[in-house]
């Protein structure tokens, strides 16, 4: 696919997936959209990819739908996604709650990690949210923005924030659609770090590549699964997944050079098999 709206660097195993509108600081369309899923196909889909770092272009990481998008919508008097049929569908099949926009990325194997640039509005507050971990600099305007647009809450936010923030803080953010900033964010706990701007990519990749250096791939992939299966499950189920997951782990591959490498005092090398 021709990438109109976004950009894809991968280095050291690390896909960064840049949302580039600048001059609109990347607000969302249906183009975007489609590239989006498209390039999470594509990292999900390689082997030498770990984990998956997005961000913006410029000044912003997503200011929400698109301006002209929303007037298009008055025109039609309905909404259009702008967005193909044969839209890319990384993460479905796994639970039937994951096959559904964002809510896909839980059925994703490998983390995605929002470094949060700029301004998050709408949609753009969504992906931040649906990310499995988020940085973000100082001083960073965040909304969650449909109340000024009577609209309702977006794409699962309402099932989400809730599980983030807690039921009383996201009610505040959800009912009343104010601006926050990312120093409140990291107050309540929306956050796993708060960087300075010049350093918030650096140190975002430094977190990556500590992550996913330590950790095996599979033991990431499965801790994935588990977190966000068991959102949907009781305890009980989970405890019991959790025994059937450590007896076939224990025959795998990467437990053995887990063992090995702790005992030798050297890092892992992980096979990912």
């Amino acid at each position: 696919m021709e990438l109109k709206v976004t950009r894809f660097e991968v280095d050291t195993g690390i896909a960064t997936l840049t949302l580039s509108r600048p001059e609109r600081l990347n607000s969302w369309t249906g183009r975007m959209h489609t590239e989006y899923r498209h390039l999470l196909s594509r990292a999900e889909d390689d082997p030498a990819i770990r984990a998956i770092v997005v961000t913006g272009a410029g000044r912003g990481f997503c200011a929400g739908a698109d301006t002209s998008a929303l007037e298009s919508h008055v025109e039609r008097g309905a909404y259009d996604p702008g967005t193909p049929a044969d839209l890319a569908c990384p993460g479905y099949g796994v639970r039937p709650e994951f096959d559904a926009d964002f809510a896909f990325q839980f059925g994703m194997t490998k983390p995605i990690i929002a470094a949060i640039n700029g301004p998050a509005a709408g949609v753009g507050f969504v992906i931040a949210c649906y990310a499995d971990l988020r940085f973000a600099a100082p001083a960073i305007k965040l909304t969650t923005a449909h109340g000024k647009l009577n609209l309702p809450v977006e794409y699962g936010l309402s099932w989400l924030l809730p599980r983030l923030v807690g039921l009383t803080r996201a009610n505040d953010l959800l009912f009343s659609s104010r601006i926050f900033m990312s120093e409140e964010a990291m107050e309540l706990g929306l956050l796993n770090g708060l960087f300075p701007a010049d350093e918030l990519l650096p140190r975002t990749y430094d977190y990556v590549r500590d992550l996913v250096a330590r950790v095996s791939p599979g033991s990431l992939a499965a801790s994935k699964r588990q977190v966000y299966t068991d959102q949907h499950r009781d305890v009980g189920a989970s405890v019991a997944e959790a025994g059937s997951l450590l007896e076939k782990m224990m025959k795998e591959p990467d437990y053995r050079e887990a063992v090995a490498a702790w005992l030798e005092k050297r890092a892992p090398r992980w096979r990912g098999e």
